[in-house]
């Protein structure tokens, strides 16, 4: 008569033990994580290196040969700026401004722009273009466009009798101006991601609304607007955090003026540099990384909350 034992760990030659199986196995399951290692050495001297020594040298007044820790000092004469709260308060309208106008532009020349229509990738080229364009470049041309007196714009306007402001030199239509140039050039990137979102929307959709008798806007309020939600969500993202980090345009176009009506936090934290103040102004931009961050990270779980619920 045969017995059968308990089965224990098969052992012998040409067949692994139970601790080689289990050392291979955690082998195996960190190799792919290798892959992480060079990007991961990449993002600590690029970017953790550089904010805890930003941290640090906000407490300081330095230069480059020499620092003194001073503690909050910094912080204090920073808050302290005649100019602070104009600089806070353009930040957030010119975040705002932006950052909503590139929503809607962008939405619908996404949907015009994977519709039938001719030229179609002609028109998509165009729209892109401003994108690849160099800021600088784009705010030296924008305020030879804007001169009150010479610039094409004005000229444009006086055909039809229209008086045309200084755009850049007026208090009221500066900070404004810049704003809808930085929407020009920047909608082309969220018109790309539009189209993306909405070809990637099943037609089985559109066909449903259109067998049920919908119209195009039928199609659009109830499959593409709901439906392109991923889209929205980076855009705004995407365009608010760079509303809020906004300099290279608003310093070529205006630097700040005229007088302080069109200072962001940004530009204010450079004109501190330019005066010698590197303690005070790595202090700013130690305030500018919280403000963005208190901003970003919840603005990104709510509007995250909201696509997953729809």
């Amino acid at each position: 008569m045969v017995t059968r034992q308990d089965a224990g760990p098969r052992t012998g030659p040409g067949l692994p033990t139970g601790h080689a199986r289990a050392t291979g196995a955690r082998r195996r399951a960190a190799y792919p994580y290798a892959f992480y290692l060079p990007a991961g050495i990449v993002y600590v001297v690029i970017f953790l290196v550089p904010t805890v020594m930003a941290f640090y040298f906000s407490l300081t007044r330095w230069t480059l040969f020499d620092s003194e820790f001073v503690g909050l000092q910094n912080f204090r004469d920073f808050f302290a700026e005649q100019n602070l709260s104009i600089g806070f308060a353009n930040t957030f309208v010119y975040a705002v401004l932006t950052s909503g106008l590139k929503v809607v532009l962008g939405l619908l020349l996404g949907v015009l722009l994977t519709s039938k229509l001719r030229l179609r990738g002609f028109l998509r080229s165009v729209v892109f273009f401003p994108v690849l364009v160099s800021t600088v470049a784009v705010g030296i041309t924008f305020s030879v466009l804007l001169r009150p007196d010479t610039g094409l714009v004005n000229k444009t306007l006086a055909l039809v009798g229209i008086d045309g402001p200084d755009w850049l030199g007026d208090a009221t239509t500066a900070l404004l101006s810049v704003a809808l140039v930085d929407v020009w050039k920047g909608v082309g990137l969220a018109t790309v991601i539009y189209i993306a979102g909405i070809l990637s929307i099943p037609q089985e959709y559109h066909q449903a609304v259109a067998v049920d008798g919908g119209s195009a806007w039928h199609r659009f309020r109830h499959v593409t607007l709901p439906l392109s939600w991923p889209a929205t969500y980076s855009v705004i993202i995407l365009s608010f955090i760079g509303g809020l980090r906004s300099f290279d345009l608003i310093w070529t176009m205006t630097r700040g003026g005229p007088g302080f009506t069109s200072d962001t936090i940004a530009s204010i934290i450079y004109k501190q540099y330019q005066a010698g103040f590197y303690g005070l102004s790595t202090a700013g931009n130690v305030i500018l990384f919280v403000v963005v961050t208190a901003i970003a990270v919840p603005l990104t779980w709510f509007l995250g909350k909201r696509q997953v619920a729809a």
